[in-house]
C-alpha cells in the first residue's frame, strides 16, 4: 500500500498530483506540505512538462488542517507557530509560482487550508456536490496564509463574507463567484479535467508558460508606461523565439506546428 502523502503520476507531457491520506479526509500536515512543497518544486523545473493535475484520494479534495497536527500545534511557543505558518505560506507560494499550469481536481469538501490550495489553482474543476468553507474563524483563527491566493481568486467581497461568516458554499456558488471554472457530475470530473488538459497541450509549450507569467505579473497593477513597455517587450521576446516563429509560419502554411505530437 502506498504511505506516501502524495501520489504523484506522470502520463507524458501531464503530472497528476493526488493528496494521498484519505482515512484521514487528505487534511495536511507538515508532512504534507513539505512534500507539496518538494513535489511542485520538482515538476516545475522540468523542461518538458506540460500541465499538473491536483486532487485528492477518497471522498474528499481536503477537510484542511489534520487533527493531530493542531493537537501538537496546541503547544508551540509564537516562534514555532511562526515556523509552522511560514512553511504553509512558502508552500502555497510555490505551487503559485510553478510554471505550467495547474487544475484544481475539487470534490467533497475543501476546507480552510484547503481553500488556499485551489486558489493556487489557475483551472478549477469542482464536482457538483463539492463544498468550500474559510472555517478557521469557527476555531477563533483566521484564514491568513491562503489570504493573498484567496482574494485574488474569489474576489474581495466574496472573501469577506466567508471569512468572517465561516459559512460553507457549494460549487455551483463558487462559479457563480468566479472562483470555479467548470462544476459537473463527480462522475464526469475526470473527463472535464481532460477536456481541460485537452486545450492547453495543443498550444505552444513556452508561450503557455508566458502567458500564466503575464496574467500573475499583470494582475492588480495600474496601467503605467512602465506596464505598457513591459508588455510589448514581453510580446517581442515571443515573436523573435523559435516557438514563436515556428507557431506564425505553421499558421500561415495551415501546417500543425512542430510541437505538435500525435494526437495533439
Amino acid at each position: 500500500m502506498n504511505t506516501s502523502p502524495l501520489d504523484v503520476r506522470r502520463d507524458g507531457p501531464v503530472a497528476r498530483v493526488f493528496l494521498n491520506r484519505p482515512d484521514v479526509r487528505n487534511a495536511f500536515n507538515d508532512e504534507v506540505i513539505a512534500a507539496l512543497s518538494a513535489t511542485f518544486a520538482s515538476l516545475g523545473a522540468e523542461p518538458d512538462l506540460r500541465a499538473i493535475v491536483l486532487g485528492g484520494h477518497g471522498p474528499v479534495f481536503c477537510a484542511g488542517a489534520d487533527l493531530a497536527w493542531m493537537r501538537a500545534m496546541a503547544g508551540y511557543s509564537w516562534e514555532e507557530n511562526r515556523a509552522d505558518a511560514q512553511a504553509l505560506a512558502d508552500m502555497l507560494w510555490t505551487l503559485y509560482r510553478c510554471p505550467v499550469p495547474v487544475i484544481g481536481r475539487i470534490h467533497g469538501d475543501c476546507y480552510a487550508g484547503a481553500v488556499g490550495l485551489a486558489a493556487v489553482c489557475d483551472v478549477l474543476v469542482a464536482a457538483d456536490t463539492a463544498h468550500f468553507c474559510l472555517s478557521e474563524a469557527k476555531l477563533g483563527l483566521l484564514p491568513a496564509t491562503v489570504s493573498p491566493y484567496v482574494v485574488r481568486a474569489l474576489g474581495e467581497q466574496a472573501t469577506r463574507r466567508y471569512a468572517v461568516t465561516a459559512e460553507r458554499f457549494g460549487a455551483a456558488r463558487a462559479a457563480a463567484l468566479g472562483f470555479v471554472h467548470e462544476v459537473c457530475p463527480l462522475a464526469d470530473i475526470d473527463t472535464r479535467v481532460d477536456e481541460v488538459l485537452a486545450a492547453i497541450l495543443p498550444n505552444g509549450p513556452l508561450a503557455t508558460r508566458a502567458c500564466k507569467a503575464l496574467v500573475r505579473d499583470v494582475a492588480g497593477h495600474p496601467i503605467t508606461d512602465g506596464l505598457r513597455a513591459d508588455t510589448a517587450r514581453r510580446i517581442a521576446d515571443v515573436r523573435a523565439s523559435d516557438e514563436g516563429r515556428e507557431g506564425v509560419a505553421a499558421f500561415l502554411a495551415k501546417r500543425p506546428p512542430s510541437w505538435r505530437g500525435p494526437g495533439l
